[in-house]
């Protein structure tokens, strides 16, 4: 008896460089073999995919905001996931903030497991939190099974969540090291964003004009952090990973760190290599985030770092809020709530940017499944078409347009920045561990997703 109980095959299907005919063979969840087009079995289950469509590894997105338990007004893990399904992405891994309590503790962690249960649509790992005065909890929420740890040099936006300082940093990053666990760090430091906000107030900039935002979080506030992390990942050996960077003035001292050998990793997200300053208009809060879209030259040095692999990879930092959070009757960008709604869109935004700068369908593949699944160990099981690898699939039509509305979108609220516009690259049907989750906007009868802890894989 055939080990075999589904095949799914296509005329590209994308296996590392190679993109070619084949056939994937799939049994209990997982890739058996990959074969040519025409060498199939009889009696398994036949999934054919339509001639111009890519069959890929499903996505993995290692930043997502879900927030519950505790603000799943704002998002949680049923639509969160569904969301995920509908874009292609097969894995994700939940921050440890904005839920309530946030994942500082074994007890937290707990109530996120069973907040989660029953609710995930796709597979979901989780990360844990540094916080001042949590060092000790660190080594048993490892033990627990979150991948790894975030911290915040500047205030998280919740007062739950307390950024560290230098000295919290050290202590923490001294315990990390010993225990072999990633930090992951929102990098910005406080004081060079209070004396800009200081002469803001001063001098009665208008908080309409997103010029009053942007002068408000300066890149200094991103390149003192970063250098901080970089010296206190030489000093103490602990592997560090810089999440959303948007400003190019550190890109040079993060080439240096890695040319030195220095652990550390960096991502950035669609939002600061598809937007300018320049282009947001007055009062569109919808834009915000931090740290914050910058100008077009900033833009432009992002894109060349991501083709000289400077940036390993491209994540949504998918931070959503009840749309009456983001201020739009007033438009004040000092006071709306900062995060940007993106989940489902990451694959088609970054797809029509990188087709018109000639990165390839396998750089798409390496930047949003294959990196992003190594920085949390799980290299080996998701995020390639390979033979013992996760059947996670997601089959896509790179050349279909359609333009984002309210209407197709599966998180819980559908402001997003992206509303209106046009892109390429349209997502068919999503498999995740051989379950087809989603297939041409249809939803599966009921989630399929685990939660995914450390010490399964």
């Amino acid at each position: 008896m055939s080990s075999v109980d589904l095949i799914i095959r296509g005329k590209s299907v994308v296996m590392g460089e190679t993109i070619a005919p084949a056939s994937v063979h799939i049994g209990g969840g997982r890739i058996v073999a990959v074969k040519s087009f025409d060498e199939i079995e009889k009696g398994p289950e036949l999934y054919e995919a339509n001639e111009h469509s890519i069959i890929m590894p499903g996505l993995v997105d290692t930043h997502v905001h879900i927030n519950e338990p505790g603000r799943t007004e704002w998002e949680g893990f049923w639509t969160a996931t569904r969301a995920a399904a509908a874009g292609g992405v097969t894995t994700l891994v939940e921050m440890p903030l904005n839920s309530i309590p946030p994942t500082t503790t074994v007890e937290g962690f707990k109530k996120k497991l069973a907040a989660a249960q029953g609710q995930c649509w796709v597979d979901v790992a989780f990360w844990g939190g540094v916080v001042p005065g949590n060092t000790e909890e660190l080594q048993p929420l490892f033990e627990t099974g979150v991948v790894g740890f975030k911290c915040f040099l500047v205030h998280s936006g919740v007062d739950e969540f307390p950024n560290v300082t230098e000295e919290d940093l050290r202590a923490a990053m001294k315990k990390l090291y010993q225990i072999g666990a990633l930090l992951i760090v929102h990098a910005e430091v406080p004081e060079p964003i209070e004396h800009s906000l200081a002469e803001q107030v001063s001098g009665n900039s208008d908080p309409r004009h997103y010029s009053t935002f942007l002068r408000s979080r300066p890149r200094k506030a991103e390149d003192d952090a970063v250098a901080l992390v970089i010296r206190l990942s030489r000093e103490t050996g602990a592997r560090v990973h810089i999440v959303h960077h948007s400003s190019s003035d550190s890109l040079p001292a993060l080439s240096e760190a890695k040319r030195d050998g220095v652990p550390i990793t960096v991502e950035t997200c669609p939002h600061y290599l598809a937007f300018a300053a320049e282009e947001i208009p007055d009062g569109a809060t919808e834009f915000k985030c931090c740290p914050p879209i910058r100008e077009r030259e900033n833009c432009e040095k992002l894109w060349s770092a991501l083709r000289e692999g400077l940036i390993d990879m491209v994540v949504s930092d998918h931070s959503p809020c009840p749309p009456e959070m983001k201020l739009g009757e007033t438009g004040d960008f000092l006071q709306a709530w900062g995060g940007i709604s993106s989940l489902q869109l990451r694959l088609p935004v970054m797809w029509t940017l990188m087709r018109k700068r000639d990165f390839s369908i396998s750089d798409l593949v390496r930047l949003l499944a294959h990196a992003p699944a190594r920085l949390v160990g799980l290299q080996e099981r998701k995020g390639r078409i390979s033979e013992g690898f996760d059947a996670d699939l997601v089959i896509w039509n790179p050349d279909e347009e359609f333009r984002v509305e309210p209407q197709i979108l599966h998180h819980r609220h559908k402001l997003t920045p992206y509303s209106g516009k046009s892109l390429r690259g349209k997502v068919e049907a999503t498999f995740l561990r051989g379950c087809k989750i989603f297939d041409r906007g249809e939803f599966a009868q009921q989630p399929t997703g685990r939660k995914i802890l450390r010490g399964e894989f």
